[in-house]
């Protein structure tokens, strides 16, 4: 399913959207490389940033094996999008059917209320209160050490953090937008969308195009991210399995 027509997708592709097939791959080769363990052609994120791991197109059981040793026994190897099917004994743990989402241009994503200094930058003091409100809100994966992927924004009421997003996987001329998330009280004031307008602003200013991901069943964000500018590229699944 894609509401995206063929033409409009043809287009993305020349535009470099390609590097969107293997998005953790180009990250962790490219932009994210300081944050990289390898093994040959496998690598994966260090463990206190990201769990997503990211294998070469049509892998052999010697790349399987050092993806294995990467992760060590009994790990998850989360391959987020990746359509590799690994063997046989290593044991899926989940599957998820979402969505990859570009953001279409054409006009100016800033929001005025965004110079007020309601959305402020979340910095390494601010990981606790991050973690804590990803505890409540459950937006995805999200580590002690996942903000140092990119840019994260956050918005306090009666100074506790209710709302933030920040940047994440960073393919050559992309910066996908994630953790999205807003605690239970404070829902239904806007927080989410000032946010990734916010972020949307800060991509393209430095000549980037933003992107993101969202479970397909989450019909609520699908439809804030179409009314902020988003459409859908491809169906994606999220897969995780077990190291034998």
């Amino acid at each position: 399913m894609s509401r995206t027509p063929p033409e409009v997708r043809n287009m993305l592709v020349e535009d470099g959207a390609v590097a969107l097939d293997d998005p953790v791959g180009e990250s962790l080769r490219g932009a994210h490389a300081h944050l990289a363990r390898r093994a040959g052609r496998t690598a994966t994120y260090l463990p206190e940033v990201a769990t997503f791991a990211a294998v070469p197109a049509g892998p052999d059981a010697a790349e399987w094996d050092d993806l294995a040793r990467l992760l060590g026994r009994g790990e998850l190897a989360d391959l987020f999008s990746s359509p590799a099917t690994p063997p046989p004994d290593w044991e899926p743990v989940f599957a998820l059917d979402g969505l990859q989402m570009l953001w279409r241009g054409g006009a100016d994503p800033g929001d005025p209320r965004d110079r007020d200094g309601g959305v402020v930058e979340l910095g390494a003091d601010g990981v606790p209160e991050m973690l804590d409100l990803v505890a409540r809100t459950r937006p995805g994966p999200f580590r002690p050490r996942t903000r140092e992927m990119g840019t994260y924004l956050g918005i306090r009421e009666n100074g506790r953090l209710v709302a933030m997003a920040g940047e994440r996987l960073r393919p050559p001329g992309w910066t996908e937008i994630s953790a999205v998330c807003t605690a239970p009280e404070a829902r239904g004031r806007g927080h989410a969308a000032r946010l990734v307008r916010a972020l949307a602003a800060r991509v393209e200013a430095r000549g980037e195009r933003p992107f993101l991901h969202v479970a397909e069943q989450n019909t609520g964000a699908i439809a804030l991210y179409e009314r902020l500018g988003f459409e859908v590229r491809k169906r994606v699944t999220f897969r995780g399995f077990r190291v034998p």
